[in-house]
C-alpha cells in the first residue's frame, strides 16, 4: 500500500510585509517587495507540489503579515494540533485564524496553558520518537515539558543562544529518523551534547549557509527544499541519497523565515517515528 501523500498547510503572502521588528532579521527600513515575495511564495508552492506534496491553503488576513509563516501555527501530532501561544502580542492575533484553518481540516485544536509560551513547529520538531524543542527566545521550557506529558513523548529541550536563530527550525532540521542538519553555534554546549545524544548523526551547517537558512528546509520524502545559496549542504544531501532543490526566498529571509517557516506539515514530518506507528487505541 502506498504511503499517504505528504500534506502541507500554507498561507498566501497577500498581506506579508515588514510591519514591526521582533527578531534581528526584521528592519522596517528594509521592506519586502510584495510582487517579488508573491512570486517566490508561488514558486515554493509549485516546487513542493512537484515533489509530491498536497498543499492546503488558509486565507490571508489584513494586518497579520506573519500569518504566512504557518509553521508557527501549532505542533501537529496525529489528529491533534497543539496551538501556539506567541510571545509577541502582534502574533497572538494570528491564533484564531490558525485555529479555524486547522479545525476546518479536521484537526482537534487545543490550546497550551496560557501562562507559558510555545511557538508550534517553529520550536518543536520530531526526530524519531524524540521531540526536539528549542526554548528561551520564543518558547518556554515549561511549555515543552507540558507538551511532552500531554503527548506522552520524550522531549529534549535545548536552549537557543543566538538571537538570529530564534526558533529551532532556523538552526535544526530532521531529515529522517536519526539524521538531522544543524548549526552548532545556535546552541549552548549542553544543547549540542543533548542533540548529539538524541540524534544518531548530525550534519553541521557553517555560518555562511546558516545565514541562507539552510536549516530551514522542507523535507518531502527524499526531497529537501531550501533557499538558494546552500551549495555545500546540497552536495552532502546528494551524497546521502537525497534530492536537494533550491528556490529563492530572500524576501522572506528579510523577516527571519524561509522554506520551513512558510509550511506546516499536517501528516507528520518525515523524521517523526509516530507517523509510521499504529494509532493508539
Amino acid at each position: 500500500m502506498l504511503p499517504p501523500q505528504p500534506h502541507i498547510l500554507m498561507c498566501p503572502p497577500d498581506y506579508f510585509g515588514i510591519e514591526y521588528e521582533i527578531n534581528p532579521w526584521m528592519r522596517r527600513s528594509r521592506p519586502s517587495d510584495p510582487e517579488v515575495a508573491a512570486g517566490q511564495w508561488t514558486a515554493l508552492r509549485e516546487l513542493l507540489e512537484q515533489c509530491g506534496a498536497q498543499i492546503s491553503l488558509m486565507d490571508p488576513v489584513p494586518g497579520l503579515p506573519d500569518l504566512v509563516f504557518t509553521a508557527n501555527a501549532a505542533l501537529v501530532y496525529r489528529n491533534l494540533a497543539l496551538l501556539s501561544h506567541f510571545r509577541h502580542e502582534v502574533r497572538q492575533r494570528e491564533v484564531p485564524h490558525f485555529t479555524q484553518a486547522l479545525e476546518r481540516l479536521g484537526f482537534q485544536a487545543e490550546a497550551v496553558p496560557q501562562d507559558m509560551y510555545f511557538e508550534g513547529a517553529g520550536d518543536a520538531l520530531f526526530c524519531g520518537d524524540t521531540l526536539c524543542a528549542g526554548y528561551r527566545i520564543r518558547s518556554d521550557v515549561r511549555g515543552h515539558q507540558w507538551i511532552g506529558q500531554r503527548l506522552g513523548v520524550r522531549v529534549i529541550a535545548v536552549e537557543l543562544v543566538d538571537s538570529y536563530y530564534y526558533h529551532l527550525d532556523t538552526c535544526f532540521c530532521p531529515l529522517a529518523e536519526g539524521l538531522a542538519i544543524y548549526h552548532p553555534p545556535a546552541f549552548d554546549d549542553y544543547g549540542r551534547r543533548a542533540l548529539a545524544g538524541a540524534v544518531d548523526e548530525l550534519i553541521p551547517i557553517d555560518a555562511d549557509e546558516a545565514t541562507r537558512f539552510a536549516c530551514n528546509a522542507v523535507v518531502v520524502g527524499r526531497n529537501v527544499v531550501t533557499n538558494t545559496g546552500c551549495r555545500r549542504l546540497h552536495a552532502e544531501l546528494r551524497r546521502r541519497g537525497f534530492e536537494p532543490h533550491e528556490t529563492p526566498l530572500d524576501e522572506f529571509v528579510k523577516s527571519g523565515g524561509s522554506a520551513k517557516c512558510l509550511t506546516l506539515r499536517l501528516d507528520g514530518e518525515e523524521a517523526a517515528a509516530w507517523k509510521r506507528a499504529a494509532p493508539q487505541a
